[in-house]
């Protein structure tokens, strides 16, 4: 079956597979994706020892590279090839050895080549929510699974 005729959600999955396979980053910081829609994403870490900075919190890069990963997903979910123009990030609350935390990516806007999302970092163990990340998309030439596709031959 074609891409092309698979339901949005179906497609966001597929894509986030195909994503999930190779992204070593998300890995290596064992991030898991805990949920995929057309335009959205969630990914959650815990806070591991080796994250924590030298005032004993999470290191605010690790926080934007959850919200930053969350927003790659959000933003490939349709299966074009998109990569971020620009990110910035505020910090709202400090996180803490074994603190688990979750990024919620939200599109706000899309057309075109360009779009906008907003990404909420919550402390799943606080209840708390710890960061907000906004992040500018730009699409790029080529399809997700075809380019992971040509990479696996």
């Amino acid at each position: 079956m074609s891409h092309e005729a698979l339901d949005p959600q179906t497609l966001a999955e597929t894509v986030a597979t195909a994503m999930w396979s190779r992204d070593h980053a998300a890995h290596a910081l064992d991030m898991r994706l805990d949920s995929i829609a057309p335009g959205s994403a969630r990914l959650s870490m815990s806070v591991r020892p080796d994250m924590l900075n030298g005032h004993a919190i999470c290191h605010g890069g690790m926080l934007f590279t959850l919200a930053d990963t969350a927003f790659a997903y959000a933003c490939n979910s349709d299966n074009h090839n998109t990569v971020a123009s620009a990110a910035y990030i505020d910090f709202l609350a400090p996180s803490r050895l074994g603190d688990r935390l979750q990024a919620h990516a939200q599109v706000r806007t899309q057309g075109g080549r360009t779009g906008v999302y907003d990404i909420t970092v919550h402390n799943l163990t606080s209840g708390r929510d710890v960061a907000l990340f906004r992040g500018k998309s730009h699409r790029i030439q080529g399809l997700v699974t075809e380019s992971l596709t040509a990479e696996a031959s």
